[in-house]
C-alpha cells in the first residue's frame, strides 16, 4: 500500500499489480503520520485505542509503534484533509479489503509506504 500524504489517497498493489485507489485521512498538524516504508508487525480485527478513549480502530494493520492503517466511521475527511492523530484512516469497507489482503498474503509480506 502506498499512501500519499499530499493527496490523501492510498494506492494498493497486489503481487506488484495495481488494484485500488482509496481516499484516506492521515495525521493532522501536531500529529504527523511518519513517512517511510514499513512492514506490518501486528494485525487486530476489532482494535480499540487505549490512548484515545477506546476509539474503534477496525481492521488495524500496525506498522510502527502505535501507528496503524485502520477503518474509521468519520468519513467526511477521507481524501480531503489530514484529521487523525497520526494513523492512516480508511472507510470500514476499504479497511476490511486491505485487512483481508494482509491476512491472505501474510503480515510480513505486507508493506505500507508513506510519502509526502
Amino acid at each position: 500500500a502506498k499512501v500519499d500524504l499530499s493527496s490523501q489517497h492510498m494506492k494498493v498493489y497486489v503481487d506488484g499489480k495495481y488494484k485500488y485507489t482509496w481516499p484516506v485521512s492521515t495525521g493532522k498538524a501536531g500529529h504527523r503520520t511518519p513517512t517511510g516504508t514499513y512492514t506490518v508487525y501486528r494485525m487486530s480485527k476489532h482494535h480499540k485505542s487505549r490512548k484515545y478513549n477506546n476509539a474503534p480502530m477496525p481492521n488495524s494493520l500496525f506498522f510502527r509503534g502505535g501507528y496503524a492503517v485502520h477503518g474509521t466511521y468519520s468519513y467526511k475527511s477521507l481524501g480531503r484533509w489530514p484529521a487523525s492523530k497520526g494513523c492512516v484512516r480508511l472507510s470500514p469497507k476499504n479497511s476490511r479489503i486491505l485487512y483481508n489482503l494482509a491476512a491472505t498474503h501474510g503480515k510480513s509480506n505486507t508493506r505500507i509506504q508513506i510519502q509526502r
